[in-house]
């Protein structure tokens, strides 16, 4: 496991709209723009192997920032290359940072000065959820997953350990930017719960007004 006294002021970062990275959860992309297949082959050239994940803004700040300022980092721990040059890869989840600004230089993609603070929970043990209402959550999971017509393992969601539960369908689930940054943001497992309910109920409701309508 990563220490927070060794994770780096500056690391490689990639944008990438709808994809959710949490910490001690994993990752699967699909590396193809050339740009990115460069960040990928100087990523495993380092020691910790980082990557940080970071959603765009639907907006740009006034400061012209496009880029959410928190993002969360993984460690490429699953690497193979297709026969067209393509990359699967594999990121863990290790901790959240801030991005503090963002470095000039000569590197075809994006890099940025982050800071770790206010995240040390993220690289020790899984959290626990004391409010955790399994039987009421996988109740409202059916009817959410009913209603955008997907599919999942059951057996497996009933089983799963909560943090794995709650943060697999936060990365998962079909929300827009805004709303897997919000999950991203949230201080604690339970927040983090709270704030995924909140999603879910809310579209179950768009989708009742919707029928409504037609």
């Amino acid at each position: 496991m990563i220490r927070v006294t060794d994770l780096p002021d500056t690391i490689p970062v990639f944008p990438l709209p709808g994809a959710l990275l949490l910490p001690r959860a994993r990752l699967p992309l699909h590396i193809f723009e050339p740009r990115y297949l460069q960040m990928i082959e100087d990523c495993l050239k380092t020691p910790q192997r980082l990557i940080g994940m970071v959603q765009p803004r639907a907006k740009p700040r006034k400061d012209g920032r496009a880029l959410n300022t928190i993002g969360c980092a993984g460690r490429l721990t699953q690497f193979s290359e297709t026969e067209d040059g393509r990359y699967m890869v594999t990121l863990s989840g290790v901790s959240r940072y801030r991005i503090t600004s963002e470095v000039e230089g000569f590197a075809p993609y994006l890099k940025a000065e982050v800071d770790w603070t206010g995240f040390e929970r993220d690289t020790g043990k899984a959290e626990v959820d004391e409010g955790f209402d399994r039987p009421a959550f996988l109740d409202l999971l059916r009817r959410y997953f009913e209603a955008q017509s997907l599919s999942t393992d059951w057996e497996s969601l009933e089983d799963a350990e909560e943090e794995l539960l709650v943060n697999s369908l936060a990365m998962l689930c079909p929300f827009e930017s805004e709303e897997k940054q919000a999950l991203l943001e949230a201080p604690s497992l339970a927040t983090r719960r709270e704030t995924l309910v909140t999603l879910m109920e809310f579209g179950l409701r768009s989708g009742d007004a919707e029928d409504i309508v037609q």
